[in-house]
């Protein structure tokens, strides 16, 4: 490997040591006061100056995105999607993988909703997961793709999962059971001898 190779996998290393220090000063600091937390105030307790904060996150905006990041589906969904899968078994990935990243920090989570929910990629996602139960027949009759859409967006938001969650007192793995169940109102019932 030559020098200069490994001078940059040190600086790349230092790159994201300093974008994970900021996210974790953001982290703070939006559970302590919300997303109208300065960036100023990120600087510092990252202990980095503000251009540093803007040079790797451009804006405050991308910066709460990024915080924001691990509220919606993971980001293998659209892969998933592809493959033809069951789409009820993405829908459970996706409830399952929303409900633990809000259940580790469910306070940062309440401050950052607003900022969040209704962003175009969430709805991207659950329309196109709405058309993958029709195509694959699994509407309940009278359902449409839009209402499927808008059922799948509220078993999505944050807000209904820290209201079932009830600040730990269900476990994150029960809240998605019940969002599962909800989601049977909207889901036809499987052929006989499947789930």
């Amino acid at each position: 490997m030559s020098p200069r190779g490994y001078r940059l996998g040190r600086r790349q290393g230092e790159i994201e040591r300093t974008r994970s220090a900021i996210l974790s000063a953001a982290r703070e600091l939006v559970s302590e006061h919300g997303p109208a937390s300065s960036m100023g105030k990120i600087a510092h307790r990252a202990g980095v100056s503000r251009i540093t904060v803007y040079n790797q996150f451009g804006s405050k905006e991308r910066l709460l995105e990024a915080l924001a990041a691990g509220m919606g589906p993971p980001s293998g969904d659209t892969a998933v999607a592809e493959t033809g899968s069951d789409p009820r078994d993405e829908l459970r990935r996706r409830i399952e993988h929303a409900c633990s990243a809000w259940a580790a920090d469910p306070s940062l989570y309440r401050r950052l909703e607003a900022h969040h929910r209704g962003k175009s990629e969430e709805s991207d996602r659950d329309r196109a997961l709405a058309e993958r139960f029709a195509a694959h027949d699994l509407l309940r009759p009278g359902c449409s793709v839009k209402d499927a859409e808008d059922v799948i967006g509220i078993l999505m938001s944050f807000s209904v999962f820290d209201r079932l969650h009830k600040d730990g007192r269900r476990s994150p793995s029960a809240v998605a059971e019940i969002l599962m169940r909800m989601a049977g109102e909207f889901l036809a019932k499987p052929p006989s001898g499947q789930t």
